[in-house]
């Protein structure tokens, strides 16, 4: 019998709320299966936990959920690897030069802030000396 788990175990594995966990089914990446009265327990399988810990992944990566979703269904499908390989690379790609455009312009900002520091220091210390030739 495959591995099953329950939302709480899910939850408790990656450090996840159970509301989150939810969301991630609204959103399209986990289908968990339902059981009980009223279909109300969602039994878990094996993929997706591994849905879940891929979801996590590209999260940490600075993916959106959609862009993580179509990444992670693409997997699911047997098509072409090729193609899978480079979609995921071309999400990353971009993501990548988005991150660097956001290092560059926090490069130039903290450039910018060293140059007030320094004029700033300049001018109290020209203020201090001037007090001090005043006494």
């Amino acid at each position: 019998m495959a591995l099953t788990y329950n939302i709480s175990d899910l939850a408790r594995e990656f450090d996840l709320t159970t509301r989150a966990m939810r969301f991630y089914e609204d959103m399209g990446l986990l289908a968990p299966q339902r059981c009980g009265p009223g279909a109300r327990t969602r039994v878990y399988s094996g993929r997706d936990r591994t849905r879940l810990k891929l979801t996590l992944r590209a999260k940490r990566l600075g993916l959106s959920l959609s862009e993580a979703k179509e990444i992670i269904d693409m997997y699911d499908s047997p098509r072409d690897t090729g193609a899978q390989l480079e979609k995921f690379l071309l999400v990353i790609g971009a993501h990548q030069k988005q991150l660097e455009d956001q290092m560059a312009d926090l490069q130039a900002n903290l450039d910018e802030l060293k140059v007030h520091q320094r004029e700033a220091r300049a001018l109290l210390a020209k203020s201090i000396s001037k007090n001090d030739a005043k006494k």
